[in-house]
């Protein structure tokens, strides 16, 4: 384009041509076209283009990355480029998806969307093929460009939980820009999978601000997410082992401020699941950080109302602890009680299941230490009027092991249930459970019939200790509403009623 305008110039007279050949040619020179418009000859077009060309370069690409960069269209695939160009080819692509969108109106820069949608998944395929390599530069375009995409604050969370405690909260928010975030999460879990990524290298741009930012996301609204951020908290945990004890620590804050401030708190499932694998790592012995973390964290996660949600990942990682240390299973248990939903039925269901699983893998040295304070707790839930808990409670006392364990006790055991029993058998309103409470009280009579006659007789001789202190009561009660029918009112002079007293004697 340039050369046809040049062309088009009006040659000036030789006069002005012999002139001008003894001296310097000037680059700011300009020429009339004929119609009164100045025209600046090339030199000056051209650095004015490469001026502007420099100031979009600086905007688009920061300093840190772009230094040293031999710059490379970004538009271009990686099979059209050689060998030595695909790393600068790799961070100028990078760079452009650094330009966020907003998807709020999907109509809007919908081209830009898609072609960054499109590099984006050119760099999955690049950093998944075995040719890719990731040297420093690299892995600092590549940390930038995750942390503008991905790091972002939530909208504050107005939904609560059901009173029910289980999995009924609001419906899950999906996030309009799932189509960019997906690839962006996808390409950053091949990145740290990355068999050429030097952890001793990455570790100075995967920092430990990176690494909590990428621990605040888990609080996102959108499943999808955080199933993302598991896997990639599973790699960066596996990957890094400088930043092991910083996630640990991390992630007992994010815990704390549930359980004690919050209450509130979208990925603890997931953060739950991540820590089930880490936990069963854990070399023996434990250390003291890791039983902390088990009776300060794990343990008091069993207080929120929202349990239901993350019990299933709790129990497992609970279940972790107690077989790599059988000895833990009391504190675990004392922990269960010290937590136990007195009037919540669905969070009882949820505690008497993690307890028959606890107890299966308990020896009877420990359980002889918790023995009395539990088993006054599934008395208490044997005699329950939601009849699931009751059932619950009855199931347990049918378990192999539990059993086993009872019968080595009885002496123990059963002075603290059989009331339980006898209570259900006259006044329990399921017939199920009624059922259920004869055939464990049939159960017991085979195991030591003269325990459980002996247990009777001093269920009966309580029941009328306390009918004789019931008719006591009823027959005090009886006199003073008599006495204080017939006291008189007494009146003053002036005709102010005062208040009567009346003496008792009982």
């Amino acid at each position: 384009m340039l050369k046809k305008i040049l062309a088009k110039l009006p040659r000036k007279s030789s006069k002005s041509d012999s002139s001008d050949s003894g001296g310097s040619t000037s680059c700011s020179s300009t020429a009339d076209l004929g119609s009164g418009i100045q025209f600046t000859n090339s030199c000056s077009v051209i650095s004015s283009r490469l001026n502007v060309v420099k100031r979009m370069s600086s905007a688009i690409f920061p300093a840190s990355i772009t230094a040293g960069v031999e710059e490379v269209e970004p538009h271009l695939p990686f099979k059209d480029v050689s060998n030595w160009e695909k790393q600068n080819l790799f961070i100028s692509k990078l760079n452009l998806c650094c330009s966020v969108y907003d998807f709020g109106d999907q109509d809007e820069n919908s081209t830009e969307k898609d072609v960054k949608r499109q590099i984006l998944i050119e760099l999955v395929d690049f950093v998944a093929s075995e040719s890719a390599k990731l040297s420093e530069r690299a892995v600092d375009a590549m940390c930038k460009m995750c942390a503008v995409n991905l790091f972002r604050d939530f909208p504050p969370k107005y939904h609560s939980y059901s009173a029910r405690g289980e999995n009924e909260v609001d419906e899950p928010v999906f996030d309009p820009a799932w189509s960019h975030l997906q690839l962006v999460y996808d390409l950053l879990l091949r990145f740290i999978d990355h068999s050429s990524l030097d952890a001793k290298v990455a570790k100075k741009y995967v920092d430990h601000s990176f690494v909590l930012r990428l621990l605040d996301l888990f609080d996102s609204e959108d499943p999808r997410e955080r199933d993302c951020l598991k896997s990639i908290l599973h790699r960066v945990y596996g990957k890094f082992m400088v930043h092991r004890p910083f996630i640990r620590k991390a992630v007992s804050n994010i815990i704390y401020r549930f359980v004690f401030e919050t209450e509130r708190h979208n990925g603890m499932a997931e953060l739950l699941e991540v820590f089930g694998s880490v936990i069963s790592g854990f070399a023996l012995p434990l250390k003291e950080e890791h039983k902390m973390f088990l009776w300060r964290n794990l343990i008091p996660l069993h207080k929120p109302k929202s349990v239901g949600i993350y019990h299933q990942q709790l129990t497992y990682c609970i279940v972790q602890f107690v077989e790599k240390e059988p000895k833990l299973t009391t504190s675990v248990i004392k922990g269960l009680l010290r937590y136990w939903p007195v009037t919540n039925s669905q969070k009882q269901l949820m505690f008497l299941s993690e307890l028959e699983e606890l107890l299966e893998m308990i020896n009877t040295a420990e359980f002889e230490k918790i023995m009395v304070p539990l088993f006054r707790r599934i008395g208490c839930c044997l005699n329950s009027s939601h009849f699931q808990v009751a059932e619950r409670a009855h199931f347990l006392l049918n378990n192999e092991h539990i059993l086993n364990l009872i019968m080595h006790n009885r002496q123990v055991i059963m002075p603290l249930v059989f009331s339980a029993l006898e209570r259900n058998t006259k006044h329990h309103w399921n017939r199920a459970v009624v059922n259920l409470t004869q055939n464990v009280r049939k159960m017991f009579c085979e195991m030591d019939e003269e325990l459980v006659l002996a247990c009777q007789s001093k269920f009966e001789e309580e029941n009328s200790k306390l009918s004789v202190a019931a008719e006591r009561r009823r027959l005090t009660w009886e006199r003073l509403e008599t006495v204080a029918g017939f006291q008189p009112v007494a009146r003053s002079i002036s005709g102010l009623e005062e208040p009567a007293t009346c003496v008792v004697a009982c």
